[in-house]
């Protein structure tokens, strides 16, 4: 996505930056948890820097000027919680792509905490700016070492439970055996696995009966999977979700042109609405084939989550996590 072009003022001088609208942060790395301080200090100074996980040497200056939503991706917001009030102030729709999996007693999430503290912040965050602005992610699902189908679909349910009131849609995904996860699990963790195939489609047969069972049923979605479970009403996900960011940005022209949409000035972000996909289909080209995100700009850095999820894409390694998290300290602008 070409974003437009602006100018910022910098301790340097004037620095070229692009002005996005709609802020990711961040697939990479968990803002909210563990940078929110940094995020608001670099929201209040009106710009960041963000350099190219695969090029240390590619950077690019990041400004707000235009943005008009953040979605943020998180395993613990409460350190976020005190400044969603400011953020909205500043004109800015933001929602929450949580990720809340009951891990506890295999230890695979070990710096999460726990599950009902997380389950309350969900509700906290539900309550107080919709259900709609709260989406529950079990991502990813995996196998072995006593995690069978059986007892997935049990301590979904029971999440679900607590959940389904506070959300509108659950979106899961099954483990990607990246290199370094593969690496990581067969060191840490042996024995566990991605659910092959006929699996999968048990697993979502499973959530697919759970969810008809709630008495507040769910939207399902899958994310960036290839497996086709619209029989199942499972449908492929938007994370950076075009018809959510238009139902929350009222009235932004810009925004609605980039999410195939038209702004509507008399949409209240509060109202039900229905939560098909605008007419013209828009995809971010940066992101895997089987994602079907709208354009967003992501702010975040690998190495620099301390959570140490033994599954994670985006840290090597607890070494290379520390040295992340040093030389993200050591400077304000970037992460």
């Amino acid at each position: 996505m070409k974003w437009p072009q602006t100018s910022i003022t910098t301790p340097n001088g004037p620095k070229a930056a692009i002005a996005p609208l709609v802020i990711s942060a961040s697939r990479a790395t968990d803002i909210p948890a563990f940078h929110a301080r940094w995020f608001m200090d670099r929201l209040r100074a009106g710009h960041c820097l963000w350099q190219n996980p695969f090029n240390a040497r590619q950077r690019q200056y990041v400004s707000f000027e235009k943005c008009a939503a953040i979605v943020f991706w998180s395993k613990d917001p409460s350190p976020l919680l005190p400044y969603l009030a400011e953020i909205e102030d500043r004109g800015i729709a933001f929602y929450f792509q949580y990720t809340l999996n009951d891990y506890e007693r295999e230890g695979l999430e070990p710096h999460v905490p726990s599950l009902d503290r997380r389950i309350a912040t969900f509700q906290e965050i539900s309550g107080r700016f919709g259900r709609h602005r709260v989406i529950w992610r079990h991502d990813p699902i995996l196998i072995g070492n006593g995690l069978s189908v059986a007892v997935i679909l049990e301590r979904l349910h029971h999440v679900a439970e607590q959940l389904a009131p506070h959300t509108e849609k659950l979106v899961f995904s099954f483990l990607d055996m990246y290199k370094k996860t593969a690496l990581r699990l067969a060191k840490q963790a042996p024995g566990y696995r991605a659910p092959d195939v006929e699996e999968m489609i048990e697993l979502a047969e499973g959530i697919a009966r759970m969810n008809a069972g709630l008495k507040t049923p769910l939207r399902l979605a899958t994310c960036a999977e290839t497996v086709d479970l619209r029989h199942l009403g499972i449908e492929h996900n938007r994370c950076i979700d075009p018809a959510l960011l238009l139902r929350l940005c009222t009235g932004n022209a810009e925004l609605a042109h980039i999410c195939g949409g038209t702004a509507r000035k008399e949409q209240s972000s509060l109202v039900p609405l229905p939560m098909s996909a605008p007419p013209r289909q828009v995809k971010d080209r940066g992101q895997r084939a089987a994602c079907g995100c709208a354009p967003s700009k992501d702010i975040g850095r690998y190495n620099t989550c301390p959570h140490f999820c033994v599954y994670c894409y985006a840290n090597g390694s607890q070494a290379a996590v520390e040295r992340g998290l040093r030389a993200a300290h050591g400077e304000n602008e970037r992460l």
